[in-house]
């Protein structure tokens, strides 16, 4: 009898939900909230009432697109944490009631072990996914993170950054730049046209495989104020190039990590997930590493690099097949390690 899970995901402002059959994903449905970039970041209430509004019509839309009733469904899978805790309370209760009305189990799953699952996602019976051991370069606007996965159910942090994570250097440099938010895809597309060598900005020297983008950000800031006291229209005049060696300096940062890991743990593939891995250079970056060192690389289709449910119906499916479920008094967090 075929295992059919319903993913939901809401642990900030992107409601999902995604069917899974097998392990096999019919239908993933992200709705966005638009409501936030005039704010310059994402503002909690708001994105818990955007997902009270959203959740039904994404849910429903996710089962017809997937071609099956309610009544199909095993399980369902939720995100319990970390992120928003207000929004995770919508996906949450949600997720519980529906069980309760069907009489199927749910299943909680962390959201960034979803993050590093996503590459199980398969669109077909034949798609290829990781063997373990593998590493994963975790990197999104919350989180940067070396994990040795060696299972679903085993993964193991070997560095993870001491302050700020690499997506929040690119849409805080961004903002200071005068670039809408959030500003990563914007610098993606400027790096493009710009020099990468144009600009020096410093790197962190800390030891072992933590990261650190505390001291790139503010070496950014104050060649900007810098520069302006010279020429008011330093950063118009400039943008590209400025995005470009940003671009580079957390790519360098990122790599050196990551390059020392492999070589401490010894595996043969790498995987990268996270909002950060939607970027160009950080996906060319890894490709050409792997390329150059005889490794198998994986890098997730950009649909499954921002939140989405599809990742946590993969995630909720493994654990549904060792019976692990989630009691009904189970509460969202919002930290947590992974």
């Amino acid at each position: 009898m075929s295992i059919v899970i319903l993913g939901i995901e809401s642990s900030c402002d992107d409601t999902s939900a995604a069917v899974i059959r097998d392990g096999v994903l019919l239908s993933n449905v992200i709705a966005s909230q638009e409501v936030h970039a005039e704010f310059g970041g994402v503002v909690p209430e708001l994105a818990s009432r955007a997902h009270q509004q959203n959740i039904v019509p994404v849910v429903d839309t996710a089962l017809k697109r997937a071609g099956i009733s309610k009544s199909d469904l095993t399980a369902i899978g939720f995100t319990r944490g970390p992120g928003l805790l207000g929004s995770l309370l919508v996906g949450t209760s949600f997720a519980k009631g529906m069980s309760l009305g069907l009489r199927i189990p749910i299943v909680d799953v962390n959201h960034l072990h979803g993050h590093v699952l996503s590459h199980f996602i398969r669109r077909t019976e034949e798609d290829a996914v990781p063997e373990y051991p593998f590493i994963c370069l975790l990197v999104s606007g919350g989180n940067s993170q070396i994990i040795l996965v060696r299972n679903y159910n085993d993964m193991e942090i070997r560095g993870q950054t001491i302050d700020d994570a690499a997506g929040e250097a690119f849409d805080k440099c961004a903002k200071v730049m005068g670039l809408p938010y959030p500003g990563g895809p914007h610098i993606d597309r400027l790096a493009a046209e710009g020099d990468a060598n144009r600009f020096k900005f410093a790197k962190p020297h800390i030891p072992g495989l933590d990261y650190s983008f505390s001291g790139l950000k503010t070496s950014f800031l104050y060649t900007l104020r810098d520069e302006l006291k010279n020429n008011p229209e330093f950063i118009e005049q400039n943008k590209a190039d400025l995005a470009a060696s940003l671009q580079k300096t957390i790519i360098d940062i990122l790599m050196q990590k990551l390059d020392k890991a492999v070589k401490q743990t010894g595996v043969k593939t790498v995987a990268i997930g996270g909002g950060v891995s939607a970027n160009s250079g950080v996906r060319d970056a890894v490709a050409d590493y792997c390329a150059r060192n005889g490794l198998t690389a994986f890098i997730p289709p950009r649909v499954f690099t921002t939140d989405n449910a599809a990742m946590v119906a993969i995630a909720a499916y493994y654990k549904y097949l060792d019976k692990d479920f989630c009691r009904y008094d189970a509460v969202p967090y919002a930290r947590v390690q992974v």
